[in-house]
């Protein structure tokens, strides 16, 4: 099930790569396991995945030391809110970060890490009481605050969607952090190159592929029974 799966998100990328005139390869699938067992994150893995995702720091301790590459080497993202007393705990174990969004939690990844950490700022893009990150405006003052930070690339932004929005919404939104995005690159600031954009989940992955993502973290389509 989980190799049909995965074929069917396939396409569905190759097919969404297709309409927004993009190569497929501009696009990195993450494997979500944070609601996945060891079992189902070794399954995937067999499958193909490169890129797997976790939100909790235990759970991805655990699936870390426990699960295998077979062929080609895996690359750990970290998608969730970090504390701060747990950023040495995981910092060093993972390849990317997808939720910076203080000076604060800059400033521990900064004192923890032993090597330079590709880090994404997460948007708060809609402005939603209930998530995190910063609002849309604040990108570029809190990027240029980080420049003191040597151990900290800024590979990209993040954000997540509603999951109320309309189609209509869900294009408008991506667009407004792939346009935030160009401006920052633009910039060419040696610790912040921010060439990546890492939107769009099971539910609107298309939506975000058309619009510019390049990194899509993928969980319910592909463990879904």
């Amino acid at each position: 099930m989980i190799s049909e799966n995965l074929r069917q998100v396939e396409q569905e990328i190759q097919d969404s790569c297709a309409l927004a005139s993009r190569q497929r390869n501009s696009v990195q699938l993450i494997a979500v396991t944070k609601a996945s067992d060891a079992r189902a994150t070794q399954a995937i893995i067999d499958a193909g995945i490169t890129h797997c995702g976790e939100n909790r720091v235990d759970a991805f301790l655990a699936k870390k030391a426990s699960v295998e590459a077979r062929e080609q080497p895996l690359s750990w993202h970290f998608i969730g809110n970090l504390q701060r007393r747990k950023v040495k705990q995981v910092i060093n174990e993972i390849d990317y970060f997808h939720a910076l969004d203080s000076l604060r939690l800059a400033a521990e990844i900064q004192k923890r890490a032993e090597h330079t950490i590709a880090c994404f700022v997460e948007v708060n893009v809609a402005k939603e009481a209930s998530k995190q990150g910063i609002s849309l405006e604040e990108v570029p003052d809190f990027i240029a605050q980080l420049a003191v930070y040597d151990r900290i690339q800024i590979v990209g932004l993040m954000m997540m969607a509603p999951i109320d929005a309309t189609v209509e919404q869900l294009h408008e939104l991506f667009h407004q952090l792939k346009q935030m995005q160009e401006q920052i690159a633009a910039q060419e600031l040696s610790y912040a190159p921010c060439v990546e954009l890492s939107m769009g989940m099971s539910n609107d992955y298309p939506i975000a592929i058309e619009e510019g993502a390049t990194f899509i973290r993928v969980g319910t389509a592909l463990f879904k029974a």
